[in-house]
């Protein structure tokens, strides 16, 4: 028998992961969204997902996820066999020798199965008329990649002029929004100055060596000085760079030899350039091959028509996180927001790009559109996330979609399917 011969559940397929935000639905609070996250990854575990993600947001009305690592130790408790990690710790926020011991202690209990997933450090846009510093542009809040907003570096990469079909995968305009708009950019350095985002980053090479060479137990400064941190020497996590251009740290991502998380559920104009910038850098070094995880935003209900109307309020919470005056609202429930076509030309250009890429329908409608982004971007692994109003509605959603792409907890559990999709890290 051949794999053709196979029902369309037992067909190999590239492992999924969860990137999980915690959202906040209207009405509800933070400690239930963070409550639901549990339940959510401990059904992941059961439902054979590789792996399950926390994002660092702050300041956010509807996602409660803030600190990946506590998030990661309590998942790591109650779970198994899933791995768990942040998709990503910001490093405006959080230095690099904190975020790893944060996750080497994890690891030190939880050892092969914790994930550090690291982006660039959050910029406020230049006012009109500055000079850029040359950060990335700015996320949604202070929300890191791949959770947040792209991230072109100057000098930023060329952007398709226009949307265009790739083999079947849809890549589309880059979104309609001035990231030195004057408005926006106040409220992010408003935000930043709550968040005590003081740090002042090094250049994002030295901040990954030093994660490295931390673990390595080989690190010095530039004085000369060694240094050894006890729960980031020999742990056992493998470290993740996230990426939304091909910019710098898809380029650093491949000349170090990690593996790169590409962002195409809220960077999708550009997801096939970061890949392309981190295929081209990539140089042996941690991995001894190109390693690659493309995130996508999914919904998946019994039907067509009922995911489209749990799918509803999507393009408003969208909107909010790209020109609301807090950053993301609490989920709306379905029916409460206004239409598409009762949107305004500008608000409409601005959340095109994710309402066109969010792959939302039923089992065969969604595991089509995965495995179309999976063999267009050449993925070794997907990661998605999904957002509703009801967690029941979400829970639905990963119990669908893991049984049509057919996962198993048993499968993934096994060495022997990690040593077939996954290289192992150096230590």
């Amino acid at each position: 028998m051949t794999t053709s011969d196979l029902p369309a559940t037992h067909q190999p397929r590239v492992p999924l992961s969860i990137l999980d935000l915690a959202v906040v639905s209207e009405g509800s609070t933070g400690a239930q969204a963070l409550r639901d996250t549990l339940d959510t990854a401990v059904r992941a575990d059961e439902l054979g997902y590789r792996r399950i993600w926390f994002a660092e947001h702050h300041l956010s009305p509807g996602v409660a996820s803030a600190s990946p690592a506590v998030l990661a130790a309590l998942v790591a408790e109650r779970t198994s066999r899933i791995r768990v990690g942040s998709g990503a710790v910001l490093l405006s926020t959080t230095s690099p020798l904190l975020a790893a011991e944060q996750f080497g202690t994890i690891a030190a209990l939880h050892p092969g199965r914790v994930d550090l997933g690291l982006g660039r450090a959050f910029t406020p846009p230049p006012a009109q008329g500055e000079a850029s510093a040359g950060g990335e542009a700015p996320s949604s809040g202070t929300q890191a990649t791949p959770a947040g907003e792209p991230e072109p570096t100057p000098p930023a990469p060329a952007q398709p002029a226009g949307t265009r079909v790739v083999d079947g995968l849809l890549i589309p305009a880059a979104p309609g929004v001035a990231f030195t708009d004057t408005a926006l950019r106040q409220r992010l350095l408003a935000q930043k100055e709550v968040v005590g985002a003081s740090r002042t980053p090094a250049e994002f090479r030295d901040e990954l060596e030093l994660v490295l060479g931390l673990r390595a137990g080989t690190f010095t400064n530039s004085a000369g000085t060694a240094y050894t941190s006890p729960p980031v020497e020999g742990a056992a996590f493998d470290l993740f760079v996230l990426a939304s251009s091909g910019g710098v740290s898809a380029r650093v991502a491949g000349e170090l030899g990690l593996p790169l998380a590409a962002n195409y559920h809220v960077g999708p104009s550009a997801t096939l350039d970061t890949i392309a910038a981190y295929r081209a850098a990539f140089r042996p070094g941690v991995l001894d091959r190109p390693y690659v995880v493309v995130s996508a935003d999914v919904l998946v209900a019994g039907t067509d028509a009922e995911a489209r109307r749990i799918a509803d309020p999507f393009t408003a919470w969208v909107l909010s996180i790209r020109r609301g005056a807090d950053g993301a609202i609490a989920y709306p429930a379905p029916g409460t927001t206004p239409a598409w076509d009762d949107l305004s030309d500008a608000d409409r250009a601005a959340v095109q790009d994710r309402v066109d890429t969010r792959f939302v329908g039923s089992p065969e409608t969604v595991v089509e559109r995965l495995e179309t982004l999976a063999r267009v971007t050449v993925a070794d692994e997907i990661v998605v996330t999904t957002v509703a109003h009801d967690p029941a509605d979400r829970a639905r959603s990963f119990e669908l979609l893991a049984q049509r792409w057919g996962l198993s907890a048993a499968d993934a559990a096994g060495p022997e399917v990690a040593a077939d999709r996954e290289p192992a890290l150096a230590r």
